[in-house]
């Protein structure tokens, strides 16, 4: 999958580079604010095995995200219907020009408090990526129907949950933004 290099801002996107990044990677998605991302006791070895398997993968793609400079955030694109381990292959509201999307926000670093609006900054500009591509007509995102800020956040960028669908280790809100909607939702920094 392609998504145009152009996004708003000081943030940028540059494919995950494994051996640079997997460190960072682990120490993200085994923090105790990343429970819904499902990898808490991951050991550095499942995390490079199962990155490496979306690195690899023809149809997913994972992204390592920087605001000013900082390495920020993970986003994963993928194309729904193509790739099966993401469990939502085959569904009938699958449809041409649908992308899928995960974020996952760093923890703050070093007892930083968080920064107020970051997380909703960094998901605007993925989706202004994600929409970039001309061929995009829907976002698609799958939350765990117990993450309420995800949900929260998904709501005022324009994602109307379609459904609840059972996935592997959660139950999930099956969630879609059309262009139009986006466009007249969200706000890109």
């Amino acid at each position: 999958m392609t998504v145009p290099s152009a996004m708003p801002g000081d943030i940028t996107l540059e494919p995950l580079v494994l051996a640079r990044d997997v460190v960072l990677l682990h120490e993200w998605v085994t923090h105790p604010r990343s429970v819904f991302w499902m990898m808490q006791e991951a050991s550095l070895d499942d995390v490079l095995r199962d990155y490496a398997d979306v690195v690899e993968h023809p149809h997913h793609d994972a992204w390592l995200g920087r605001v000013g400079g900082r390495p920020t955030f993970l986003a994963e694109t993928y194309d729904p219907d193509r790739a099966p381990h993401v469990g939502l292959a085959g569904l009938p509201e699958i449809a041409e020009g649908d992308v899928g999307m995960h974020l996952l926000v760093a923890p703050p670093r070093d007892g930083t408090p968080p920064e107020h609006g970051l997380t909703r900054r960094i998901f605007a500009a993925v989706l202004a990526r994600c929409f970039a591509d001309p061929a995009v007509r829907r976002v698609v995102v799958e939350p765990d129907v117990e993450n309420a800020k995800i949900a929260t956040i998904n709501a005022e960028a324009g994602f109307v949950v379609a459904r609840e669908i059972d996935l592997p280790g959660k139950r999930a809100a099956l969630s879609f933004c059309t262009r139009e909607a986006y466009a007249a939702r969200l706000v890109v920094p």
